[in-house]
């Protein structure tokens, strides 16, 4: 599976934020309104509103607008593909980006 280092900072730095984090888990047990999820904490609706643009960016989360109000849900495709590229952040693998490097030789790593 094929890295996008780009798309990955941008999805580590929307989840590198307590508040964002905090949104992120209620939102596995359903989908939330703003007004559900400002209910939760001492937020203005602007920093909510903030919070949530940079999930929503960074593709982590959902939203769909049915009049005056926008729900949010968890996009699981992102979230698939994540626990799928994780590994391969940190193990060895046949075209690892250590062969690129001229010092690092697969061969004389352990198995």
């Amino acid at each position: 599976m094929e890295v996008s280092y780009e798309r990955l900072a941008t999805i580590f730095k929307a989840l590198s934020d307590e508040t964002r984090l905090h949104i992120i888990d209620m939102l596995t047990c359903n989908e939330l309104c703003a007004c559900d999820i400002l209910a939760s904490f001492n937020l203005s609706q602007s920093t909510l509103s903030y919070h949530m643009k940079i999930l929503i960016d960074a593709g982590v989360v959902n939203s769909q607008r049915n009049g005056l109000w926008t729900r949010y849900s968890i996009n699981e495709e992102t979230f698939d593909e994540l626990v799928k590229i994780l590994p391969d952040l940190y193990k060895t693998k046949d075209e690892c980006i250590c062969a690129q490097i001229k010092y690092c030789r697969l061969e004389d790593k352990p198995e």
